[in-house]
């Protein structure tokens, strides 16, 4: 995972980068951010031999946590904890070890403490690999 806490000025310091710092699960998988912003996440994975399924194809819930920090980054837009509510994906090619697969979070809306994300995940040709929505809830914890 790319260290998303360089020399920056605490006002440029993002909460979500502090989570992203902490997050073990996405250093486990190898997790790349590729981008940060407010209501906007990219974030890579290169598919690893031990992150296929029996089918020799990428393990869906390999696919479902790339797309589930993505949204996670680009949800995390201030200071107020915001965590998911809910989530479906949609699983629309397979892939295999060897390949990188790239997530993109948007923010659709957000209003109140809701709001909804889609994440489109492709591989390296630019294919869509999965389609997922999240929607997010704010908590009124700070980071």
């Amino acid at each position: 995972m790319t260290d998303v806490t360089t020399e920056e000025t605490a006002a440029d310091v993002r909460p979500n980068r502090a989570m992203m710092a902490r997050d073990r699960a996405a250093g486990l998988l190898g997790l790349v951010v590729e981008r940060d912003d407010p209501g906007h996440a990219v974030v890579s994975m290169r598919v690893r031999d031990d992150m296929t399924n029996g089918f020799r194809i990428t393990h869906g819930g390999f696919v479902f946590a790339l797309a589930d920090t993505a949204f996670a980054i680009a949800c995390n837009e201030d200071e107020r904890v915001t965590v998911a509510a809910g989530a479906d994906i949609a699983f629309l090619k397979p892939t295999v070890a060897g390949q990188t697969l790239t997530a993109t979070a948007v923010r659709r809306t957000r209003t109140g403490r809701s709001g909804i994300y889609d994440v489109t995940v492709v591989d390296e040709q630019g294919d869509t690999v999965a389609e997922f929505r999240g929607r997010s809830r704010t908590t009124p914890q700070t980071h």
